[in-house]
């Protein structure tokens, strides 16, 4: 058959769907797989298990015993879809998070309703990114259907805990070899970067937990002791007089988006000082005390032009240097977590293919970006040794984790049509 006919009947088999689209996505917004504490992991995997099943995929369901977060209550499950072709040849993996982050405040629809309205599906979750999920299963359902006999292999999985580092989810998979070169050859992650986007990677972080120390002494005469949270003032005085502003100065080249990004950056992610908070309800006053310890999470984003030692020395110098010059000052400093950025080439094989597709589908060239925070690629890059990986997939990035948030049904439909013609010229459809 002509190619041009088979791009045809893959493009009429992924419209046919659109129907099947929005029921698939509105059964996985309903299905509430809150993170934390990781709410119906299980659950989600046994619908995603009988549908893929139907399609003639083998499913595996792995637990990530031991994992970060997996407790009997709370297990952290992942499914892994597989389905050979008629001949040999190499494995394309749509992978998708199947966690979603609290629900917050301010909705105007059931957050879990899967709502229809306006051609958009609301939702927590409908966004980032079971929106993307869905499409990706729409996509190879079509492209199997419109050339059985393709050759190589299709992987699917929804996976668990992306919102809170991926270490029960792609992490666990990488380890044990799912995301290895030999089993696994091009990799699509479709979260919300926009229809016509492919990422290809993201900056590096590091988060640390800085702790300054004091001494305890009765508040009415604070000259007896020595305040920590003043020494941690200090801190933040030298971080808003020297490092910010050396940080602000630092520019990539990667593509980040937005512009903002494309700058290094550190985020104050938690300070506490002095005794632990109360227990909620109680209702009496603090104790009248010095706080002689306190404690400040930094979270800091950093560009491919820079590495994880220098990172960390420019705080390090900053604390030393307050040690020198400031009476009585004492810290502590220990890792948190720690990434390393990220970024495809533009000539891999994975984004050539998906902007070829965009291009047959939307007809114009794709943007090319870099998102500034990081998400599973981080895994599979470092863990599995794979580098043929993007993210593409269909929502607007700026909804996720928001109230009343969305994915739009031609999105996934455009998102759809570039995946299944991906898989196309990749496994060699017809």
């Amino acid at each position: 058959m002509p190619q041009s006919k088979i791009i045809d009947a893959i493009i009429a088999a992924v419209d046919a769907r659109r129907d099947d689209l929005i029921g698939l996505t509105q059964d996985l917004v309903r299905i509430p797989t809150l993170n934390p504490p990781g709410l119906n992991y299980r659950e989600i995997c046994d619908f995603l298990a009988a549908r893929l099943r139907g399609a003639g995929f083998t499913v595996e369901m792995i637990r990530a015993t031991g994992a970060p977060g997996d407790s009997d209550a709370n297990p952290r499950w992942n499914l892994v879809a597989r389905r050979e072709g008629g001949a040999a040849g190499e494995c394309v993996h749509f992978n998708s998070h199947h966690d979603v982050v609290e629900v917050g405040q301010g909705w105007t629809v059931d957050p879990f309703g899967g709502e229809l309205r306006d051609g958009r599906i609301y939702g927590r979750g409908s966004c980032d990114m079971k929106g993307g999920l869905a499409a990706s299963i729409i996509a190879a359902e079509a492209f199997i259907a419109a050339c059985p006999d393709y050759r190589g292999a299709i992987e699917i999985s929804a996976t668990a805990d992306e919102e809170s580092g991926g270490f029960g989810g792609v992490a666990w998979l990488a380890e044990r070899g799912f995301f290895s070169p030999e089993r696994v050859q091009h990799v699509i992650i479709p979260e919300p970067l926009n229809k016509d986007r492919i990422c290809l990677g993201h900056r590096g972080v590091w988060w640390a937990e800085i702790k300054t120390h004091g001494r305890i002494a009765h508040g009415s005469m604070p000259f007896l002791g020595d305040c920590a949270v003043r020494h941690m003032g200090a801190v933040l005085a030298e971080m808003e007089s020297t490092l910010f502003p050396a940080l602000a100065r630092k520019r990539t080249d990667m593509p980040v988006v937005p512009e903002g990004a494309r700058q290094s950056t550190l985020n104050i992610n938690s300070i506490h000082g002095g005794a632990d908070e109360p227990e909620q309800g109680y209702t009496g006053l603090p104790a009248p005390c010095v706080p002689d310890r306190c404690r400040m999470v930094i979270d800091r984003r950093y560009l491919i032009e820079e590495n994880r030692e220098e990172v960390r020395a420019e705080v390090v110098a900053l604390l030393d240097h307050l040690a020198e010059t400031r009476p009585g000052f004492e810290y502590e400093i220990r890792d948190l977590h720690d990434v390393i950025p990220s970024m495809t080439d533009r000539n891999a094989p994975i984004v050539q293919t998906v902007s070829r597709a965009i291009g047959r589908v939307l007809g114009h060239d794709p943007e090319y970006v870099v998102s500034p925070g990081t998400y599973d690629q981080k895994h599979i890059d470092r863990i599995g040794r794979l580098k043929n990986c993007i993210a593409y997939g269909p929502g607007i990035l700026d909804l996720a984790h928001k109230p009343d948030e969305w994915v739009g049904v031609d999105d996934m439909m455009d998102s759809a049509r570039v995946m299944a013609l991906s898989l196309n010229e990749l496994l060699g459809g017809g």
